[in-house]
């Protein structure tokens, strides 16, 4: 009985080295091939910044060409933890932006309603 706990174990580790792998830049756990984890992290990338793209498009318009190598850096430095949430990702990116002096801090939006008459 004690087989399974310890199997268990073995693949739960195995797991977290391969996400590390493709979420974190992790190196290639044993047995896979680096080549083929590159296409696939390059694959998750651009999904996590098509994503952060249709939750801010306004971030995203404002950044214009500078989008695409400014969220792979963040994505580099702040790679997706179990359990997060992809609004609450893209919302980090707009504050690391902000932080970082590519957008303008934070201002309330006011909306106008008009009557018209």
């Amino acid at each position: 009985m004690n087989e399974i706990p310890a199997a268990r174990e073995r693949l739960a580790s195995q797991q977290a080295a391969l996400l590390n792998a493709l979420l974190a830049n992790g190196p290639a756990p044993a047995g896979f091939d680096e080549q083929r984890l590159a296409v696939e992290r390059r694959a998750l990338l651009s999904k996590r910044r098509s994503i952060a793209r249709m939750l801010g498009p306004s971030v995203a318009d404002e950044l214009g060409d500078r989008f695409q190598p400014l969220f792979d850096a963040y994505a580099v430095e702040h790679p997706r933890r179990a359990g997060s949430r992809a609004r609450e990702d893209a919302a980090r990116f707009a504050e690391w932006c902000r932080a970082a002096g590519e957008l303008p801090e934070n201002r309330k939006s006011y909306w106008k309603f008009w009557r018209s008459n």
